[in-house]
């Protein structure tokens, strides 16, 4: 062989070796860019599920729990958001989730599809290292009440602006405003308030309360009884992104922010969804028997605004509240309550952790729902496996991508450690913009005021 044909072949051995270097480095990078593994199927029950796997699965799946949909369309959901489910994927988790077999108020069949979705996941791709069950809104009910019965199959959980409150609970907060319009904004109507016949009949009764509310805004007096309704259920003066902060003493600001959030509450929750919830509960499954509505008002957080807007319009609160305590009361069906309190109620007993996120300015389902989670938990002993968190920002379930990383990493820190750590508003902050620097990061200090019309199972007194 000559000097030249050693050199050539050389080369060749040198350029051969160093691809073989280059090929057997790249898995890594390869899988890492890989496309997810996507799949979508269908359980017994006839609810739908999504699983998506990153190729380098870091082993931790996300049971995610979808919030309300009232239908017909009723889609799987893995992941709160696209740009959330986007990093997750990025940082190796697999995302699962189901549709529910119904639409509406769910429990029942969400939690056993959720749990049935787990299963396929498991029977697909292996056991996990570590399963997070989480979910958002109604799905944050779904959440807790996999935490609560089948702790076995999951390592913690977290809830996001979650109905962590309870069914029975939310009904009756629910019930509260409403009955406060119909009574101070339209003395003698025949608007049924519960035992809603159908959807039309809900949709009518929606309608009909919304024009009084609209009404009613027009006049110095009926404003100031908006704002009593929407303190009665704890609707804060800020609740949509979209609207201007008012400022601390602006109270006909923050009314005219109630007022939307008022109408709003009338033609989603106290209505529609309340007769459809009805029809599973088998009747009306709220009450106001026994409630004293100056009493109520004096626990609300927005009780001052109250207190100047009826000032300003001459007009006496003391006798609106002797109105509302003397008014016909409305009775709940045992028999609704009771199916209602052991489906959708809460005992507080944790024995896995839990976090719970919740915006500071949501209307729909109040900060306060936080403070019934934790009246539960503690009666029940398990206070030092929950953690709390708040976003200072408007609006129900308004967070970024970054804050719900935060949350899923903060828990994460207290599975693998044993304790929580971080859990405060600047350590939260710092895990967001760590996390996703593109996007918010608003956790506060912040602690709601108590939930006014709290029911669970760990105070037996509640549904007397």
């Amino acid at each position: 062989m000559t000097t030249g044909t050693r050199t050539r072949t050389a080369r060749r051995t040198a350029c051969a070796a160093a691809l073989l270097l280059a090929l057997t480095a790249t898995p890594t990078s390869a899988v890492a860019a890989a496309d997810p593994t996507h799949l979508e199927g269908r359980l017994p029950s006839g609810a739908t599920y999504l699983m998506d796997v990153p190729a380098a699965w870091n082993g931790t799946v996300l049971l995610f729990s979808h919030g309300y949909t009232a239908g017909p369309a009723n889609p799987a959901q893995d992941a709160p958001d696209d740009a959330t489910k986007a990093l997750l994927l990025q940082q190796g988790y697999a995302l699962i989730g189901s549709s529910y077999a119904t639409t509406g108020w769910a429990v029942t069949d969400a939690v056993p599809d959720q749990l049935a979705t787990l299963t396929a996941f498991t029977e697909r791709f292996g056991a996990a290292s570590r399963t997070i069950a989480w979910g958002r809104s109604y799905g944050g009910l779904v959440t807790t009440a996999i935490a609560e019965r089948h702790p076995e199959r999951i390592d913690g959980s977290i809830a996001l602006c979650g109905l962590v409150h309870g069914g029975v609970a939310n009904w009756n907060n629910t019930l509260d405003p409403a009955f406060a319009v119909k009574t101070l904004l339209a003395p003698g109507s025949d608007v049924p308030l519960v035992n809603l016949a159908d959807q039309t009949a809900a949709t009518d009764a929606a309608n009909a309360l919304t024009t009084v509310v609209d009404s009613a805004q027009t006049t110095a007096a009926g404003r100031a009884r908006i704002a009593l309704a929407a303190a009665l259920h704890n609707i804060p003066v800020w609740n949509q992104p979209t609207q201007t902060r008012p400022a601390a003493t602006d109270w006909d600001a923050q009314q005219v922010n109630q007022y939307d959030a008022v109408k709003g509450l009338l033609k989603i929750a106290a209505f529609n969804r309340r007769q459809e919830a009805e029809v599973r509960a088998g009747g009306n499954m709220s009450w106001n028997t026994g409630v004293d509505y100056a009493k109520l008002l004096g626990r609300s957080s927005v009780r001052k605004e109250v207190t100047e807007l009826y000032k300003k319009a001459g007009l006496s609160l003391k006798a609106d509240l002797a109105t509302l305590n003397r008014a016909p009361r409305i009775s709940a069906d045992p028999a609704a309550v009771a199916w209602m309190s052991a489906t959708s109620s809460f005992t507080g007993e944790l024995t896995k952790p839990q976090l719970s996120v919740h915006t500071i300015g949501d209307a729909l389902v109040p900060v306060q729902t936080e403070s019934a989670l934790r009246r539960a938990v503690t009666a029940a002993g398990s206070s030092a496996l929950l953690r709390q968190a708040y976003v200072d920002n408007a609006g129900h379930c308004t967070f970024s991508a970054a804050e719900q990383l935060a949350a899923l990493h903060a828990l994460e820190d207290r599975l693998t450690t044993g304790r929580w750590q971080g859990t405060d508003p600047q350590s939260l902050d710092s895990r967001a913009a760590a996390a996703d620097p593109t996007t918010a990061a608003r956790y506060v200090d912040y602690r709601p005021t108590p939930y006014l019309r709290p029911y669970d199972l760990a105070h037996p007194a509640d549904g007397q």
